[in-house]
């Protein structure tokens, strides 16, 4: 069995397929992350991110599949670089983070509270994944486009500076809508 398919079996074992979420389940919002992050060119760590990115619940999303303290098991199945950026991607407070991740290039980690520098290698792939998944939101639930598009705009604008080439354009084609 590929590692692809070992990660959805995982994620459906846990349920995903019955959580309700913007464009039909959990699962199906997952596959759609990971999906559009390889087609925007990123590498298999960042789609392998993109599909368990809800693994530890998100700031956004409280439900999580496996408690934030057991990485081992996700790290096992996704890969070391996979799973780093899973656990920023939840560990994230975004109200205290997003705002000036682009000068800072730091999250605050709401599990712990301490603040956290991401390195180069991570910069890009948390801003593009943690907007992929904004984006994927916001396209199968036009109300939130509809009642977030300035703040999301506002904020999409700041990142800019270290976002993909490839989803930036992603995201004047969701904006626009």
């Amino acid at each position: 069995m590929s590692v692809d398919a070992e990660v959805r079996a995982w994620l459906r074992e846990r349920g995903t397929e019955t959580v309700k979420h913007p464009g039909g389940t959990l699962y199906a919002h997952l596959c759609r992350v990971q999906q559009r992050l390889a087609a925007l060119g990123h590498d298999q760590h960042v789609q392998f991110a993109g599909l368990t990115h809800a693994a530890y619940g998100t700031d956004g999303f409280d439900l999580a599949l496996l408690f934030w303290r057991e990485r081992e098991t996700l790290r096992d199945l996704v890969g070391p670089h996979a799973e780093e950026l899973v656990y920023l991607y939840a560990a994230c407070d975004r109200d205290r983070s997003w705002p000036d991740l682009a000068a800072t290039h730091q999250i605050t980690d709401r599990f712990t509270g301490t603040v956290v520098r991401l390195a180069d290698w991570q910069l890009t792939p948390f801003v593009d994944l943690s907007t992929v998944n904004e984006l994927d939101v916001l396209e199968h639930d036009p109300s939130l486009l509809a009642e977030h598009r300035d703040y999301f705009t506002d904020l999409f604008t700041a990142w800019a500076p270290i976002t993909s080439p490839a989803v930036s354009t992603e995201i004047r084609r969701v904006l626009a809508q």
